[in-house]
């Protein structure tokens, strides 16, 4: 069991999200940031997908009350267990009665806790994902609250063996920050045109990548209200609602554009200028309200070549995290 003792800001259990429902008018969800839960998993013996405790800006003080293997990545909250530093991007062994303490994020906005054997709690439609609109999925539904005891599944064979292993000799690695930081350190979002790119102004489509862009605010799970120029188009109120994804930019009557993000609805009925491209989300999630990012324009071509490339160095960054984790036997 894991006792809740400060919940942070915003603290959810989250997975790969709730696929396959869309058409019935239910939202996807999930965890904002797929590239930090994959490896998070990954790194104490978890399927890639299997939920984890996604964190915003203030991270929760949490007291383990069993002895559990943890990984911590995306952004840096400052973790530390028992007043030592809780490295980040490894395998960590925690010891029943330890403390973890995460302050306010020093880089990035989002991080996740997976736990060897995942957290026990219910599927509903076949996710763990937290849908706090609907109250539904996750830990009762919603974010963590004090005084919260959450159960966590047994850890399988290969969770066991690195626990026994970082038990014994803690991981004197972490996956390379040269890594994360191509993956995080960027400002600049690259973005497919959108279906009713034409429909924008000449002088709209041109601002959209000219100009910086500031996250406000206002923005959450569901979309990042962007502040800047405003846009214009012409066919405000005289399209059909159509499907949306993640990274979606849409534009409404008020002419500031919004992407959409994990929660986003099944359906936009606002023009939509760009899709911003699923290598970039990562990247993109990690901003703070009332930080900047710029567009730039590529072809949805480039976007599917840069996606192979990303998913070609993640199955090579996984058979390095395997051999690592398979080298501590020795």
């Amino acid at each position: 069991m894991i006792h809740v003792i400060e919940p942070g800001l915003l603290s959810s259990i989250q997975d790969n999200g709730r696929r396959g429902h869309q058409e019935s008018g239910m939202i996807i969800s999930g965890v904002m940031d797929i590239f930090s839960m994959r490896i998070a998993n990954t790194l104490v013996g978890n399927d890639e997908n299997e939920a984890v405790l996604e964190i915003t800006l203030t991270g929760p003080t949490i007291e383990f009350q069993e002895d559990q293997l943890i990984a911590i990545c995306g952004a840096d909250f400052s973790a530390v267990i028992d007043d030592q530093p809780a490295p980040l991007w490894r395998p960590v062994a925690v010891k029943k009665g330890s403390t973890l303490h995460m302050k306010f994020s020093k880089t990035g906005c989002r991080g996740v806790i997976a736990v060897g054997g995942g957290f026990n709690v219910p599927e509903v439609l076949g996710s763990k994902s937290t849908y706090l609109r609907a109250g539904i999925g996750g830990f009762k539904g919603r974010g963590l609250e004090k005084e919260d005891l959450i159960s966590v599944g047994t850890r399988n064979s290969d969770s066991e063996r690195i626990y026994q292993n970082v038990l014994n000799k803690p991981a004197q690695w972490s996956v390379s920050r040269a890594y994360t930081e191509e993956v995080y350190d960027r400002s600049v979002m690259r973005v497919i045109p959108g279906k009713q790119y034409e429909a924008f102004t000449e002088e709209s489509r041109e601002c959209f990548f000219d100009q910086a862009y500031k996250i406000s605010k206002h923005s959450d799970r569901m979309g990042f209200r962007l502040d800047g120029d405003n846009l214009e188009c012409g066919l405000q109120g005289n399209m059909l609602s159509e499907g949306v994804a993640f990274g979606t930019v849409q534009v409404p009557a008020d002419g500031q554009p919004i992407i959409l993000l994990a929660d986003r609805q099944t359906l936009g009925g606002y023009p939509k200028i760009g899709q911003v491209a699923s290598v970039d989300l990562p990247a993109l999630i990690q901003k703070k309200p009332g930080e900047s990012i710029h567009f730039e324009e590529i072809s949805i071509q480039k976007a599917q070549e840069l996606f192979r490339e990303r998913e070609k160095e993640w199955q090579e960054l996984k058979w390095m995290i395997t051999a690592s984790l398979e080298g501590l036997d020795g």
